[in-house]
């Protein structure tokens, strides 16, 4: 017996925001108490979609052709306006295509994020942390660890990457803040356009005056000899830029935040550094932040653990829960950085898997060790519950941690 989704039935409302930066929302335990791999959930704009619980039925979907992660598309199931209005303005990044279009797209930018690259990154992005840390000693506490740690190292690291001059941080920042956190679609759109104007001129002098980095490689090498399009390019350029620091900032933040909560965990890493690579698995795993890139449609019914998919309808393969599958991960509420948490989806699976991974867990792994030894007395500077966590429908995170040492 097969179930498909039908009007009318009962499905809780999807997303919900978190009330501690490490623990799931309430709510969601409702989704994955009875043990199903896949419920109904009801979206912000009335929509119904299947939200997937289990590991390895996410995988299986993630890896199935017939998924589709064309925003542009009404059948895609967005989380918010904001999403639902820049996947209809201008050019979709390979974020939002399917193979083959998303694989030619893809692979303009991929010798950037190969593991030797990013091995060989590794001496200057100590640089930077050692740097910042400097700084924040020098200056004494209070600190606001956002913006004077976790946001400029990712930042530093993707300007340098991609040829963006860090003079116009906090213009870009702010127009990815701008966007992640907007509740209308307006506000969305115009956030979005501020960013490609940018990058566009940025492109623009690229073509002009070849330069490093990756902005001036997709000038030079796509745009000049006209086999890409200046909007494709600058909506590439655009995701790298923003998923290049809002995401790991996040998780830089929300880290911090998870292991100053369990001291136990935080005193092992620190009487073991070489502990440090498995803790950033097991962080990627717990906070799970991305779930806001999930979506997919079916373009064909697709029968999977009893139920049955229909054509045109949304498919939510969130991180969150499937990462908190206790058939994958015993106990996985638990933090545990011993735990062999490698396979876990906070990157996705398939041929969408995060461009950037290496890189990202570089950069985590050389911030948390570099900040627990450098500060060792590090502690937050105000009561835990009275950080302000961002909404469920965006990149899950704080925008400011106050810490003192």
């Amino acid at each position: 017996m097969t179930e498909t989704a039908t009007p009318g039935a009962e499905a809780p409302a999807y997303p919900s925001d978190r009330t501690c930066p490490y623990r799931l929302p309430e709510q969601y335990n409702s989704l994955r108490g009875e043990g199903d791999s896949l419920r109904r959930v009801t979206l912000y704009d009335g929509r119904q979609a299947w939200v997937v619980t289990r590991l390895e039925t996410a995988r299986t979907l993630l890896a199935d052709p017939r998924l589709s992660s064309d925003r542009k598309r009404d059948e895609f199931p967005a989380l918010s306006p904001r999403f639902r209005a820049a996947a209809r303005d201008g050019s979709p990044s390979f974020l939002g295509m399917d193979p083959p279009e998303h694989g030619r797209h893809r692979r303009m930018a991929i010798k950037e994020f190969t593991v030797r690259r990013v091995r060989a990154m590794r001496p200057d992005i100590e640089d930077i942390v050692h740097g910042l840390l400097d700084d924040m000693v020098d200056a004494g506490p209070p600190a606001d660890l956002v913006t004077r740690f976790s946001l400029p190292i990712p930042t530093l690291v993707i300007c340098r990457l991609l040829g963006v001059p860090y003079a116009d941080h906090d213009y870009f920042q702010d127009a990815s803040m701008r966007f992640f956190q907007a509740q209308a679609e307006e506000g969305a759109r115009a956030a979005s356009r501020e960013l490609d104007r940018y990058l566009g001129g940025l492109l623009d002098s690229a073509r002009r005056e070849p330069g490093e980095g990756l902005v001036g490689t997709l000038a030079a090498e796509y745009l000049e000899p006209g086999t890409a399009t200046r909007e494709e390019l600058v909506a590439t350029a655009r995701l790298l830029l923003v998923a290049g620091h809002e995401t790991t900032a996040s998780m830089t933040s929300l880290s911090v935040i998870t292991l100053l909560d369990h001291p136990e965990q935080l005193a092992a890493l620190r009487a073991d550094p070489s502990l440090m690579p498995g803790a950033v698995e097991e962080l990627l795993r717990l906070l799970s932040i991305a779930d806001a890139a999930s979506g997919r449609y079916a373009t064909d019914d697709i029968e999977i653990d009893g139920h049955v998919i229909r054509a045109g309808e949304g498919v939510l393969v969130t991180s969150s829960l499937a990462n908190r599958d206790g058939a994958a991960f015993p106990e996985p509420d638990a933090f545990d950085i011993r735990r062999d948490a490698r396979h876990h989806l906070a990157f996705g699976y398939g041929v969408h898997q995060c461009l950037g991974q290496n890189l990202a867990r570089l950069e985590l792994e050389v911030a948390l060790t570099a900040l627990f030894a450098r500060l060792p007395d590090l502690r937050l500077a105000v009561p835990a519950e009275q950080l302000k966590l961002r909404p469920g429908n965006t990149i899950q995170g704080v925008n400011e941690l106050p810490v003192t040492w």
